[in-house]
């Protein structure tokens, strides 16, 4: 199976192209490899993959092969390039794409919002139009949880209206859905949508909190706590997203078994176990072995009180089922933020 991950040097998309080179699928990654984070992370992840070369010798569209998984292949190409990215599905006749490759934050997205637009719309779109002129067994794309916005029902459920977004980064992930969906009708490309819940854990990004308060306490330096700590996130390990992720590519959605006959569904997926804002810090500094100082700040702008993911449509359907408990991904994770595999410590 050839499968294209964009966003390959992104935390989730390193992840689930090592798990499918390490299955012995062929696996052809893409990434702009742009600065919205230190790019020492998006490298380290390269290198884990096999993939190695200096920060600035990375040619764009020069193949890189890996040394770890000779069938893994990565190409420094953005989804936005529609020329490079149609010649490439030209070539290649991919049987699935994974798309994760998206401008991401939030809170980036109120003072960046022209970002989001290229990537996560034009970009999403040349992506499933050469899914529609080079046709693919199964689209999988990355939706967020964020799309559910000012829902106050909880657990969020793929059934509840997602008409209320609270950032722009929420809407263009809420398009994306529409785009696909549409796509589908008209020619019937399987796809399916993954609302991913907060992801955390080794390579994770720095901009999220995790990383962010993993560093100031290891720093002795003060965090900041948003709405004087009362927020509720369904925080989930990193290897329980990837492997669900690829459960889903393994199962394309049929047309017969879908509303109205079109091959296209949405799921949730996230631990479905929410934890406290204040419980997730002190699981961190049991783990770094130091008390946070802590600045209490009032909500965000765009930010959300609460998410909680209802998985039972993916444990039903895919047999989507986490492992990893909190205190065990807390522990893995600060085990690999204090090591020498993490460059920006």
């Amino acid at each position: 199976m050839k499968i294209l991950v964009t966003g390959a040097a992104g935390f989730i998309g390193s992840k689930i192209a090592f798990l499918l080179a390490q299955r012995g699928d062929e696996v052809v990654g893409i990434d702009n490899i742009n600065d919205y984070y230190d790019v020492r992370l998006k490298y380290g992840r390269l290198h884990e993959l096999g993939i190695a070369m200096g920060m600035d010798s990375v040619e764009w569209h020069k193949k890189y092969v890996s040394s770890t998984f000779p069938q893994l292949r990565f190409f420094r190409m953005g989804i936005e390039d529609k020329e490079s990215l149609d010649a490439l599905f030209a070539k290649e006749q991919f049987d699935k794409v994974i798309n994760l490759a998206a401008q991401a934050g939030v809170r980036y997205s109120i003072s960046n919002p022209y970002a989001y637009l290229t990537s996560n719309l034009t970009g999403f779109l040349n992506i499933i139009e050469c899914c529609r002129h080079y046709p693919v067994k199964h689209l999988l794309f990355a939706s967020s949880s964020s799309v559910y916005g000012l829902n106050t029902k909880a657990p969020f459920s793929e059934d509840d209206k997602v008409d209320n977004p609270v950032s722009l980064y929420a809407a263009s992930k809420k398009a994306n859905e529409l785009m696909a969906h549409s796509y589908s009708k008209l020619y019937g490309i399987p796809a399916t949508g993954l609302r991913y819940f907060t992801v955390y854990g080794p390579w994770g990004r720095p901009d999220m909190a995790p990383m962010l308060f993993a560093s100031a306490i290891s720093q002795g330096k003060p965090i900041q706590v948003f709405n004087n700590g009362d927020m509720i996130r369904d925080f989930t390990y990193i290897d329980d997203i990837a492997f669900g992720s690829i459960q889903c590519l393994d199962k394309p959605p049929v047309a017969a078994d879908c509303p109205n006959n079109v091959p296209f569904r949405v799921y949730n997926i996230g631990c479905s176990h929410p934890v406290k804002l204040m419980d997730f810090i002190r699981e961190i500094e049991q783990a770094v072995g130091k008390e946070a100082e802590k600045i209490m700040k009032p909500m965000q702008p765009g930010d959300v009180y609460m998410t909680n993911a209802d998985t039972t449509k993916l444990e039903t359907e895919i047999g989507y089922k986490p492992k990893v408990t909190l205190h065990e991904g807390i522990t893995n994770f600060i085990a690999w933020y204090q090591s020498d595999k993490n460059p920006i410590k």
